[in-house]
């Protein structure tokens, strides 16, 4: 499991819910809310930054994704992530990386 940095996201006055209109990705034992290219997660009253806090490459990832895959497209940054079995992966060097 990928433990994300506790990196707050100051001045974050928007909510986020159920109808706040962002994408809500189920990552581990916690919601993300895709804002402005990153991922935010609740945590202790304030809203975190979900990002890994090293490169962790997704060993055995035979699935290729991609348009049509089955799995939800997430634009991360400067790339897309995949939700696949709890986490996200991205492409990365020739395989996949756990975000």
């Amino acid at each position: 499991m990928t433990v994300p940095l506790h990196h707050e996201h100051l001045a974050h006055e928007h909510a986020h819910g159920p109808a706040c209109g962002h994408e809500a990705v189920t990552h581990n034992d916690h919601l993300d809310y895709v804002h402005e290219g990153h991922l935010h997660r609740e945590h202790a009253g304030h809203w975190d930054e979900c990002e890994p806090g090293e490169h962790i490459a997704h060993s055995g990832h035979a699935h290729e994704h991609g348009n049509g895959c089955g799995h939800p497209a997430v634009a991360h940054g400067d790339h897309v992530d995949y939700v696949h079995e709890g986490h996200r992966h991205a492409a990365h060097g020739g395989h996949w990386d756990d975000h």
